[in-house]
């Protein structure tokens, strides 16, 4: 059954994707979409299950490992202060609002602070797949979107280890920043001085494809080590890519990955968004999700968009950005998760937070398509002028 699942993945993800295309949409839109057709909520033609949910999350580590390796470390230096505007932009603004509208809704305090760090997760995977069909990925855009995504996740997880401590929950605090400070700390280090050598050594052995599989073991412990302590495996992974960037291996591995990934990966973890999506009992709940779903998309947008702005971007590269943070993906459901076992979000929010996250997941693509085709269009202008 899982062979015929795959096929059905494969082919059904690569016709969406054209049709999404050939519409004047990023591919992923499509993929997205065919998911929720093929899934349980629909067809019923593919469901999910523990295989699907493991390839899936080999394709979003693999997708985040190739935006690592096609990062311009030069160009990731010099939006670092875009990059902390965007970051920080888009954590302030959802936050406040989003504790605001939990207090309209009679949460308790504690509850309406989750909310808005809820709303202040983010999740650029999917967005890494727009910039990247779009040529945005290697821009000073790409780079800050990038950057903002690295500072979004520790801050909120931070966040989130600070208000479980209010909350009773066994949190320690030090634990938890000491943790993150040790993985970066490690994952530069090891990166700067390991990786060129373990590459070079590697790739002696008297056997094939010693190149990828030494990258490959990179990104991987690198993925693990990062979740382990408390930072997403994607945000591991991409550090993994930027190490190997900077080596003479990079194209080697970039050409070989991509074909991995793109071949079986990255499309199954497309599609599985989609197949995974869960529409029981919506219903009952269309007001709040439509509410949590305007303010989910506007206070991320607006909150980047004037970080962007404020670093220097035009309105356009600052809309662009800030759209492409919108999509909430893992990171929020994984916080949502947490949530409802520790009382802070009751069932019913829980399921309307999980269809916001599906709702910012594929708003996120044709957003960034509108804005970056403005931002495109405007300098084409001004070269003619």
């Amino acid at each position: 059954m899982l062979l015929l699942q795959l096929a059905i993945i494969l082919i059904s993800s690569k016709i969406a994707g054209s049709l999404s295309v050939r519409l004047g949409q990023p591919s992923v839109l499509g993929k997205l979409l065919i998911g929720i057709l093929l899934g349980p909520s629909v067809l019923g033609v593919v469901n999910e299950t523990k295989t699907l949910a493991e390839f899936s999350q080999i394709g979003v580590i693999l997708l985040m490992f190739i935006a690592g390796l096609e990062t311009d470390v030069d160009e990731f230096k010099r939006t670092g202060k875009a990059s902390t505007f965007v970051g920080f932009g888009g954590i302030i603004v959802p936050l406040v609002l989003g504790y605001f509208a939990g207090s309209i809704f009679h949460f308790s305090m504690m509850q309406s602070w989750f909310l808005g760090l809820l709303l202040s997760a983010t999740s650029v995977s999917i967005s890494v797949q727009a910039l990247k069909e779009m040529n945005q990925l290697k821009t000073p855009e790409g780079a800050t979107i990038l950057g903002a995504a690295v500072i979004d996740d520790v801050v909120v997880i931070i966040a989130l280890a600070f208000l479980m401590s209010f909350a009773g929950g066994e949190v320690n605090l030090t634990a938890v920043i000491l943790k993150k400070v040790l993985f970066f700390a490690g994952a530069i280090l090891v990166g700067w001085k390991a990786v060129p050598w373990f590459l070079k050594k590697f790739a002696l052995l008297k056997v094939t494809e010693t190149v990828i599989s030494s990258a490959l073991i990179i990104c991987f412990v690198y993925a693990y080590l990062a979740e382990y302590t408390g930072v997403a495996a994607i945000i591991g992974a991409y550090i993994a890519g930027v190490a190997i960037s900077v080596t003479d291996y990079k194209h080697e591995v970039f050409e070989k990955v991509e074909t991995i990934s793109y071949s079986i990966f990255v499309p199954i973890f497309f599609t599985s968004i989609g197949i995974t999506a869960e529409f029981t009992g919506i219903s009952q709940n269309l007001g709040l999700i439509a509410l949590f779903s305007i303010l989910a998309i506007l206070t991320k947008l607006i909150g980047a968009a004037i970080g962007a702005k404020a670093a220097g971007f035009g309105w356009n590269s600052s809309l662009g950005i800030g759209s492409a943070m919108i999509s909430r993906g893992e990171v929020a459901l994984i916080i949502a998760s947490i949530g409802l076992e520790s009382k802070l979000l009751s069932q019913t929010m829980f399921a309307v937070m999980v269809v916001v996250v599906l709702v910012t997941t594929i708003v996120t693509p044709p957003l960034m398509k509108l804005f970056f085709k403005a931002k495109t269009q405007k300098e084409t202008r001004d070269t003619r002028n």
